[in-house]
């Protein structure tokens, strides 16, 4: 029996009223500059696990990654065990308790601020915010993408209207609460999406005879893969694709490589290590973030893979053939609206829009700091007062929300799990080799750091622009200066630009830092504070209350 139209209002309503409260509740805790932008140091470890994870997933992992699941097969799951070993654990664990300590010792407050005031560059800081700023709207328009394309489905209303309330609806209280309200509506976001997802998982395994028998059907479909794609590599929706073929090369370079390790320099994932008071919370944070990846990550791309299955039974077809253009954004969706109870795909409905909301706006929020704080103040305008910045920071908000919405009108089909790809790698490339150096290698110098910087970001983009034909082609800039699709053929235009750029990024940093300066022992002192020092200092304070509790003080 399908849903009424007054009872999905209702539950619009009632997840837009929870929304609001809890943003309302992170707003009343803000303070100024710090907590606008900071959410004052001393989030909880669970609410920042799930702020992290739902600001890593969203309609682009399950939409449009789950889409490209469909079309390429679980060789995707791949891209769930980087997104967990590296995006949660390495995160986590490894670059997290450096990067909160280390920020907390220069007084950082944003992603770029960190690596400027690590390297003592304005340049660093200005330049990497205004890479934030320009790219990703990119990134978030395809999350915004997603959530139209379900409202489009599943609602039954216009694709243009789906996105004018979805956006009107989180820069109200992005722009108004600043990261605390961000990360607490998250955390209530991220328990819709996994209850969602879970309920997913199992209703698809059911309706599809279980485990075992669902994953039967589907190797046994080989023999019903596309020519086209089958010539490209594809060998069955259980299987890796043909080594070295074109398929292969997207899958592992850009997608498991790049998605995957990409993570590690997000900047509006790293900024949320800066938000605990201490490690040990980052610690105890991995067992909340590594099972919630795992849910939703690899829920999404299981059932993508699987929804062929259920159309091949139902309608004959598998599940490029069943959508419009053969279009793999829309591939979930069908999936949802053709197999669910229409309760559950109303109540999906909002999983969908959390993990959409959840992840734009960590990006609205990360591209705001970056114009308002990182570019303005600390780089058109050196020394301008916090209620200025923040004043900025709601204005670049703004903007970044027009431009992303901008984006997700005209950009082509297929493309959000491709615009995913292509930010992280960007952010790869730039961020992630001096962001290496800033915390595990002292000799890395303010000159090594900044030639990795742009070295990469330029390389990156080159290589995007004139070589990667994926991007190459169907922006025709390097057929119209060079009278061809790609400078490089063969192998090489398949290669994606995260496997070029990002040691040539490596390599810069090392030649130049090794050539160049190095920081006083001073600054790196302070820099480089004793990682256990604060929490030596806890300890011993927790025991002074203690024993102050026991003598009855």
């Amino acid at each position: 029996m399908a849903v009424s139209t007054s009872t999905l209002i209702l539950l619009v309503v009632i997840y837009f009223t929870c929304t609001f409260y809890v943003a309302r509740l992170g707003y009343k805790k803000n303070s100024q500059t710090d907590g606008y932008m900071l959410a004052g140091r001393r989030v909880p470890p669970a609410i920042m696990a799930l702020s992290y994870g739902a600001a890593f997933i969203s309609t682009s992992a399950i939409i449009g990654f789950g889409g490209v699941a469909a079309s390429l097969g679980m060789g995707l799951l791949w891209l769930v065990f980087m997104n967990i070993f590296f995006g949660i654990f390495i995160a986590f664990v490894v670059f997290g308790p450096g990067t909160r300590r280390m920020g907390l010792n220069l007084g950082a407050i944003t992603y770029p601020e960190f690596i400027g005031k690590r390297f003592q560059s304005r340049f660093i800081q200005a330049f990497s915010g205004l890479l934030v700023a320009v790219f990703m709207p990119l990134y978030a328009a395809s999350v915004i993408i997603g959530a139209g394309r379900f409202l489009e489905t599943t609602l039954g209303i216009n694709y243009n209207v789906a996105l004018l309330i979805f956006i009107v609806i989180i820069a109200f209280y992005v722009i108004k609460g600043g990261l605390l309200s961000v990360m607490y509506v998250d955390a209530m976001q991220a328990t819709i999406m996994l209850v969602g997802m879970t309920f997913l998982l199992i209703y698809t395994y059911s309706k599809l005879g279980g485990v075992v028998e669902a994953h039967q059907a589907l190797t046994n479909m080989a023999n019903l893969v596309p020519q086209a794609l089958a010539d490209q590599g594809h060998r069955g929706w259980t299987a890796m694709p043909a080594f070295n073929s074109p398929i292969w090369w997207t899958m592992v370079s850009t997608i498991v490589m790049g998605v995957g390790i990409g993570a590690l320099a997000q900047p509006q994932l790293a900024v949320r290590f800066m938000t605990v008071k201490d490690d040990r919370s980052l610690k105890r944070a991995v067992a909340v973030g590594g099972p919630f990846l795992l849910m939703m990550a690899g829920v999404a791309y299981v059932v993508g893979a699987l929804s062929n299955v259920y159309f091949y039974k139902t309608t004959g077809k598998i599940a490029l053939q069943v959508v419009q253009g053969g279009n793999t954004d829309l591939i979930i969706p069908a999936y949802l609206n053709h197999a669910m109870p229409s309760l559950f795909v109303a109540i999906f409905m909002l999983s969908l829009l959390s993990a959409a909301m959840s992840t734009a706006a960590a990006q609205f929020h990360t591209m705001g700091t970056a114009i308002g704080y990182d570019f303005y103040q600390n780089g058109l305008m050196k020394g301008k007062s916090s209620s200025s910045t923040v004043h900025v920071t709601k204005i670049g908000i703004v903007f970044t929300i027009i431009v992303a919405v901008i984006l997700a009108y005209i950009l082509p089909v297929s493309i959000i799990a491709r615009a995913t790809a292509m930010f992280m790698g960007l952010c790869t490339s730039a961020f992630l080799p001096l962001y290496i150096g800033a915390l595990f290698w002292k000799r890395t110098t303010k000159a090594g750091a900044t030639a990795s910087l742009v070295i990469g970001s330029i390389s990156s983009l080159f290589w995007l622009v004139f070589v990667h034909a994926k991007e190459a082609v169907p922006l025709g800039i390097c057929q119209a200066i060079f009278g061809k699709e790609t400078l490089l053929t063969g192998t090489w235009s398949l290669v994606d630009p995260i496997m070029i750029a990002t040691p040539l990024s490596f390599l810069v940093l090392i030649v130049v830092s090794l050539m160049t300066p190095r920081f006083s022992p001073e600054f790196l002192k302070k820099a480089f504070r004793l990682r256990y020092e604060d929490e030596e200092e806890e300890a011993s304070e927790a025991t002074s209350h203690s024993a102050a509790d026991s003598a009855g003080v």
